[in-house]
């Protein structure tokens, strides 16, 4: 598993996750694993192998969440180098063939959301776009074919 750069915020969300997952839904699976089993014959018993497969995809979720967690890096905002496009930075990027502008946050995976303006470093316009500077055009391979963006700011 690889490096996550994530914000605190992002991180102390994560843990809050894991520790629901330990302390709320762990115990809640094994209660209905219990509860299936006193229902009778466990070899055609429905309600006991789904809250096995629940339980057991809840501790790959877990362990998931817990692998990403022992590799997160907390990135300080302050430290962030505007020079150029790197994750965590805010950077202004004019579309040339259609002259509209947008804002994309850089984010790791875990933080990707579109909606809000936060594209994956791992992306083909997050690629594309790092290590640019003000005034570079980035030409990006998306689906729809080659896109050229302006670098307009870069901005935390």
């Amino acid at each position: 598993m690889s490096v996550q750069y994530v914000t605190k915020e992002t991180l102390e969300k994560l843990q809050a996750e894991l520790q629901h997952m330990r302390g709320v839904e762990r115990p809640a699976a094994s209660r209905a694993i219990a509860e299936a089993r006193e229902k009778g014959d466990l070899k055609e018993n429905a309600e006991y192998d789904a809250a096995k497969e629940a339980q057991g995809l809840l501790e790959a979720k877990i362990s998931q969440l817990e692998g990403v967690i022992a590799n997160a890096r907390i990135v300080d905002e302050s430290t962030i180098d505007t020079s150029r496009v790197a994750i965590l930075t805010k950077v202004t990027i004019t579309n040339i063939a259609t002259n509209k502008k947008i804002t994309y946050q850089i984010v790791s995976e875990k933080e990707a959301d579109l909606k809000a303006g936060k594209i994956s470093v791992s992306s083909p316009i997050g690629k594309g776009l790092l290590g640019k500077e003000v005034g570079d055009v980035a030409e990006v391979q998306v689906p729809a074919g080659m896109v050229k963006f302006r670098i307009e700011e870069i901005t935390v």
